[in-house]
């Protein structure tokens, strides 16, 4: 067991969240019981992942996507009153951590991802990294020998179990950049980056002219699937830190 003050507390100071800006609240969203048996983990805090956390008996669910987003309808109603009219009956907590969970080194979403590709991210040069000393959104690796597009696809597809859309430009791959979930915008830093290929979860129709002009074979793997990996992290590492409970569930979501 671990009371609900102290693991928020752990997380904010493990992820730095005071140091990251950004679009949502990062940390404990709704409060539920102070002591923590179960934690159910996942991507994104939909109606399915808190029916599937009840049926579960958590106490509460922790996900890189949560509430509260800026520029969102404030407005407690539909949707996210009947999935915070779940949370409140039963009961259960809602943390949630975003671009914090991205960045970090260690069980950041880009770190986790690299590792399900088999690959060694580049090391993050000082003037690379911010002022407080956290990584950039944007990581690379230099693989030893370089393959082709098509091979690459085929790589990623097989690693997440999902077809990967892949914009040919017809070049050997040897620098790889990536960014998950929603970052197609990033492939302008990318480019800038000279790699040979960029990797994300989503893409936007400018993207692909982006990637063509630019040379630059371009693939978007899924948010969801490119994001599953550091919250999942997250879970396990608090599980062998209070011996707790805590479970990872996938909502599968094609995006």
């Amino acid at each position: 067991m671990v009371l609900l003050t102290e693991l928020v507390s752990y997380i904010n100071q493990l992820l730095q969240i005071d140091k990251i800006s950004d679009y949502c609240p990062n940390g404990l969203q709704l409060e539920g019981g102070e002591q923590l048996k179960r934690i159910v983990t996942g991507v994104t805090a939909s109606q399915q992942l808190i029916d599937a956390a009840i049926d579960y008996k958590a106490d509460a669910i922790l996900v890189h996507h949560g509430y509260f987003w800026k520029n969102e309808d404030p407005r407690i109603v539909g949707i996210k009153k009947r999935r915070i009219a779940s949370l409140l009956n039963n009961n259960i907590s809602l943390l949630a951590y975003h671009l914090p969970l991205d960045l970090h080194p260690e069980i950041g979403n880009n770190v986790q991802l690299a590792k399900q590709f088999g690959w060694q991210p580049d090391k993050v040069l000082l003037a690379d990294a911010s002022p407080n000393g956290i990584p950039p959104l944007v990581r690379t690796t230099t693989l030893e020998k370089a393959i082709t597009g098509a091979d690459l696809a085929a790589h990623i597809s097989a690693c997440l179990q999902r077809e990967t859309l892949h914009i040919d430009v017809d070049k050997p791959i040897k620098r790889i950049a990536w960014c998950t979930g929603a970052a197609q915008s990033e492939i302008t830093q990318a480019i800038a980056m000279g790699v040979d290929a960029f990797i994300t979860g989503e893409a936007s129709e400018p993207t692909v002219h982006e990637a063509r002009e630019s040379g630059v074979h371009f693939y978007a793997a899924g948010h969801h699937a490119t994001e599953r990996y550091g919250v999942k992290a997250l879970g396990e590492a608090l599980a062998q830190k209070w011996q707790i409970d805590c479970h990872f569930i996938d909502c599968d979501n094609p995006v």
